[in-house]
């Protein structure tokens, strides 16, 4: 009997050597940290009433998928205003770029014609009392009067030619440039007024969980501020600590493992920051053995297909190789299992 329990102390003692040893060990080839999220807020550059809200915390959602939509009844006023105003502007347009209506262009052909008619008798009447005057028939002022009434009358008719020319033609040059000036000016006032509208909706910017939603149909949510919070699968990586002593040795690229509880097996990530400034160990991995060690922080990033496993705020682990997740998963283990049958 006696010879039995100093042999279960004789293991006890290795055991616990092992375990002082295999600890020492373990604080070079295993390192904790924690899952770090990068949300993308999700909100509209105008305020409003949330009128509809399209997702659920915890969906999926794809890129350019719609997510909510505040009250616009008066962004779409204000495209029916600048869509009548455009219209009435391009009207204008069109106008000054065409001559005078068809029925007014007839009546000043008809006037020409009466004008060219009268130019002819005028014509004829001066001849006639040309001739009359030449045989001393008629005074000279009768003459002279039938001379102004021809020079007269084709006056009239250079008049309306000029008249009808004029008519044919559109508006100046400048009177058209101001309105096409309008035009453009409408149109851009119409483009504002489309952009007021569309962003009282907002879709998913990128592909992601909604990871909560921050406002509830009905509430007033003023510009700027987040109605929802997306994370993208690229936006997990996994934030640990190392001691200074060991920092040097890592570097960018490099390929490592991490395992936190449920997982079957690590998963690989691939280092892509180191902090280049010490500190404290943080109080999220506090440990009576690390609390006033000074460490660096590091980052590294799993596969996309692989990141939808890691949830923010989830404690892990982090080692080189597999190796440095033995002491953990299967020491501790071995010991209670131990302990375990002997008080059985």
């Amino acid at each position: 009997m006696k010879s039995g329990l100093k042999f279960s102390y004789v293991i006890v003692a290795i055991l616990l050597s092992t375990l002082l040893c295999g600890c020492n060990e373990t604080e070079s080839k295993l390192w904790q940290g924690y899952v770090e999220g990068e949300f993308v807020y999700v909100s509209s550059p105008l305020s409003g009433q949330l009128d509809e809200i399209s997702v659920r915390k915890g969906q999926t959602v794809v890129a350019g998928q719609p997510l909510f939509t505040l009250e616009r009844e008066f962004e779409q006023a204000g495209v029916a205003e600048a869509e009548e105003n455009l219209d009435k502007i391009i009207s204008d347009l069109a106008d000054k770029r065409k001559g005078r209506r068809p029925s007014e262009i007839a009546s000043i052909k008809a006037r020409l014609r009466k004008a060219v008619a009268a130019e002819k008798l005028a014509s004829t009447e001066y001849k006639r009392r040309a001739a009359l005057y030449s045989s001393r028939t008629i005074s000279e002022e009768e003459r002279d009067q039938a001379r102004t009434d021809y020079e007269q009358a084709i006056q009239l008719v250079k008049e309306i030619k000029s008249e009808l020319k004029t008519a044919t033609l559109g508006s100046r040059s400048d009177e058209i440039s101001a309105a096409e000036s309008s035009v453009r000016a409408a149109q851009a006032k119409l483009e504002q007024a489309r952009w007021n509208y569309d962003q009282k909706a907002q879709s998913a910017p990128r592909t992601g969980l909604v990871f909560d939603t921050i406002r509830y149909r009905g509430e007033w949510v003023a510009a700027g501020n987040p109605v929802l919070s997306i994370l993208p699968p690229e936006n997990r990586k996994v934030r640990f600590y190392v001691p200074e002593q060991i920092v040097g040795g890592f570097k960018i690229g490099e390929r490592l493992l991490v395992n936190f509880d449920g997982l079957a097996a690590p998963i690989p990530v691939t280092l892509n920051y180191i902090s280049a400034q010490a500190e404290y160990t943080p109080p999220v991995i506090y440990s009576s053995q690390s609390r006033a060690k000074l460490v660096f922080m590091l980052e590294a990033v799993p596969s996309r297909d692989k990141a939808v496993l890691f949830k923010p705020g989830q404690p892990v682990d982090v080692s080189r190789t597999e190796e440095g997740f033995i002491l953990e998963n299967g020491f501790f283990a071995r010991i209670k299992n131990y302990f375990r049958s002997n008080n059985g």
